[in-house]
């Protein structure tokens, strides 16, 4: 292929004469000229592959577009065409490991339609905007459908005379996660979603005009509305960076979570799946690691303690040796570490204080580990030791409500595979327990209001 070019004009030309392609974009004037200064060399680089194929015979001896072919200009062309050829366009980068748990949207609901005062027609009401739970959908999926995160309802039919009453405009529906709630950009929550197949209608159509409203129409609601994932999982893993919480996942099921000896590989949520031999299956939430300040939404913060909100249990995973962020932070024990670990949750909210909750005391299988997992048994097992331990505390570490947990397990996630089995069976009851207690609770309540 050959390339011509002029100050006012670009173009390419086939070897085949009745063939040429024709490039149009931003730098090219209304008349089809390029604007003058434009580096036509840089063009054809960066938009090849915008360019459009138009056959010859439109243009004319006369047409605009010269035809010039001087040597130099063939020669240029030529290198520039190599150079694209060398350089493929660069790929963008793939997000697939990309977690959405927040997206916002736009929804606008359908006008009702016209009435019609001289027959008493009643105008169609507009179409709403709902969005329907789906056990496949991700906020993921949403971006990629609807780029535009725009949602626009159908609007209702006018009222005529050979049809008095005007046809309702269709819902518009989109499918969301399981476990969102949908928020308005002033804060007041429209509804949750906590099931496959529930609804939240979002934005409701406007009414038709009728007598009611003197026959003129009303516009639909129309909203900024934040789509707000929180996970529902069984078990929710609570502990510090590099406590060890990705590879217990991947000791406990089959997730393939980053693993490494180092603070914050887990960046995103990653759900695991414990497979029992009856075929019963519990969920598992690995989070981002907490740091202290969590609460105040240092670090992750929010972002990761909403997902705890509505697991059934949590699991704390404590590094039996301690915790150090980095050299410019003190290192924490494995007491410090829980007691810290308390105060985030109570602090960020209360009621998650009163969840049942595991504590595995990790990397277990170290010189020196004994001696700590007495200690730290000791302690937690007898309330007035844990609290003369905590007077020791400056009283910024110190909870209000203390974790009661239903049982403490001391292992090596990565080695210790008969604990680990052993833990399986340990979750399996606290949330069989959690959930009679649960039961009896409600159960007691229903009989006091009928009485």
């Amino acid at each position: 292929m050959r390339f011509v070019h002029t100050l006012q004009s670009f173009r390419a030309v086939t070897s085949d004469a009745s063939q040429c392609w024709c490039y149009c974009s931003g730098n090219v004037s209304s008349t089809g000229f390029l604007k003058y200064g434009t580096n036509w060399r840089q063009l054809f680089h960066k938009s090849a592959r915008k360019f459009q194929f138009i056959p010859s015979c439109q243009y004319s001896s006369s047409s605009s577009l010269m035809k010039g072919t001087g040597s130099g200009d063939e020669g240029n062309s030529q290198d520039g065409a190599q150079a694209e050829e060398r350089k493929p366009a660069r790929k963008e980068k793939s997000n697939s490991t990309v977690f959405y748990d927040s997206l916002r949207i736009f929804t606008k609901a359908g006008s009702g339609g016209q009435g019609l005062p001289k027959k008493g027609g009643i105008g169609g009401r507009g179409g709403d905007i709902i969005a329907v739970g789906h056990k496949e959908a991700t906020l993921k999926k949403i971006c990629e459908k609807y780029s535009s995160r725009r949602f626009l309802g159908n609007h209702g039919a006018d009222a005529k005379f050979f049809c008095l009453y005007g046809e309702p405009g269709k819902p518009v529906t989109f499918p969301v996660p399981v476990g969102v709630s949908v928020v308005t950009e002033f804060g007041h929550k429209l509804g949750e979603i906590n099931k496959h197949g529930e609804k939240v209608v979002v934005a409701k159509g406007g009414v038709g005009g009728s007598p009611a409203n003197g026959y003129s129409a009303e516009p639909g609601q129309k909203h900024n509305v934040t789509l707000d994932l929180k996970l529902i999982a069984d078990v929710g893993f609570v502990g510090f960076p590099n406590a060890g919480k990705s590879t217990l996942l991947k000791a406990l099921s089959r997730a393939s979570p980053k693993i490494a000896s180092y603070p914050f590989t887990t960046v995103r949520p990653n759900i695991g799946v414990i497979e029992y031999p009856d075929y019963r299956q519990i969920s598992l939430a690995d989070l981002p690691g907490l740091i202290e300040g969590a609460h105040a939404n240092i670090g992750m913060g929010h972002k990761f303690l909403k997902h705890v909100e509505r697991t059934k249990v949590l699991l704390f995973v404590v590094d039996i040796h301690g915790f150090q962020l980095s050299p410019q932070f003190p290192k924490r024990s494995a007491l410090e570490t829980i007691v810290l670990l308390n105060r985030e949750l109570e602090l960020y909210k209360e009621e998650l204080t009163e969840k049942a909750a595991i504590l595995v005391l990790n990397k277990s299988d170290l010189p020196g580990s004994y001696e700590k997992i007495c200690l730290i048994k000791d302690t937690l097992n007898d309330q007035s030791v844990y609290e003369k331990y905590m007077r020791t505390l400056s009283e910024d570490f110190v909870p209000d409500q203390v974790m009661n947990f239903d049982k403490i397990i001391p292992l090596s996630a990565a080695k210790d595979e008969i604990s680990v089995n052993q833990l399986k069976h340990i979750i399996r009851k606290v949330i069989d327990i959690n959930e009679d207690n649960e039961t009896e609770t409600s159960l007691k309540s229903t009989a006091v209001l009928h009485h």
